[in-house]
């Protein structure tokens, strides 16, 4: 199937970026998930916890699992926000804010390498396709007109 599908492509990609992120994330006792979180994290205003979410991309669930590590681990805090009394912000803690600078130097570590190898057209081609193939899924009309066959 390799050789066929986009599909196979883009799972195979980013299952490999995801455990070389998480093989990182180990050397300091954390996850890509947490490291992605901390990026996601406004460091000087905090985030108010209902943008986490969209911002990564990830599940109610899934995040609420992950700001609870974090705060066990003393990353983050979550302090009342001062323009919605209902919110919270989840605000970085000094280790919150070292563990972000990791994991910020992880990212452009491996942009960086990619850069060298890959050139700047070819890069700018990868987004395009990449952003069209997002909005054909966001639209939902992938399946709506065409019967699924196996």
């Amino acid at each position: 199937m390799k050789e066929k599908t986009i599909d196979y492509v883009l799972r195979s990609t980013w299952m490999a970026v995801q455990k070389m992120y998480n093989e990182e994330a180990g050397k300091k006792e954390s996850t890509m998930a947490t490291g992605f979180a901390l990026i996601s994290i406004d460091p000087d205003e905090g985030t108010p916890s209902t943008a986490l979410g969209p911002k990564m991309g990830m599940e109610a669930t899934s995040l609420s699992r992950t700001l609870k590590n974090m705060e066990e681990k003393g990353l983050i805090e979550r302090r009342p926000n001062p323009s919605d009394g209902r919110g919270v912000l989840i605000h970085l803690t000094p280790f919150g804010k070292e563990m972000r600078t990791f994991s910020k130097s992880v990212v452009l570590t491996f942009d960086e390498a990619v850069r060298e190898k890959i050139s700047e057209e070819d890069l700018d081609t990868f987004k395009k396709v990449a952003n069209t193939i997002m909005d054909m899924i966001h639209s939902k009309k992938i399946y709506t007109s065409k019967k699924q066959t196996a």
